[in-house]
């Protein structure tokens, strides 16, 4: 069954934004780079891992848009470790050390909070906080469509 004949149930409405998220997040599963670790650390509390070796703070971006969180990369310069125009001579042997610009895209759910985040050992370190879940439950009133000759109901509808 296909995320789009899930959400064709008629007990499922208004969820036309989560096929959308999910038909998004399926078109982003198979990119791998950066790789990525999710930590849980407590009841609440996860940690996303991205490893960003050779990219400076100011060379990173991480914003909250639409209930996704996105991290971009962007290097000023293709030579990794503080290369610069001085060393576009450089001879590599093995340059396995990535030097591309990147987007990863994580939906988070509704409430979810980024704590912080922090560039440490070549990681970007990302902190969520999930929302304690609240109980609530609402009582709707039941109006009468009788309607008694020359009187007003509580609603003021003759």
């Amino acid at each position: 069954m296909t995320p789009s004949q899930a959400f064709n149930s008629p007990f499922l409405l208004g969820f036309e934004h989560i096929e959308r998220l999910l038909e998004g997040t399926a078109r982003t599963a198979n990119e791998s780079y950066p790789p990525y670790n999710i930590e849980h650390l407590g009841e609440d509390r996860l940690r996303i891992s991205l490893a960003v070796a050779g990219f400076a703070p100011d060379e990173l971006n991480v914003t909250v848009e639409n209930n996704q969180l996105v991290i971009r990369g962007h290097q000023a310069s293709n030579y990794p470790m503080g290369g610069n125009a001085a060393g576009r001579d450089k001879t590599f042997l093995h340059r396995g050390i990535a030097a591309r610009q990147f987007q990863r895209t994580f939906v988070l759910a509704e409430g979810m909070e980024v704590l912080g985040t922090e560039l440490k050992l070549g990681l970007l370190l990302v902190d969520l906080e999930r929302p304690k879940p609240s109980k609530i439950v609402r009582t709707i009133n039941i109006r009468s469509g009788e309607v008694h000759p020359n009187a007003r109901n509580k609603d003021g509808y003759e």
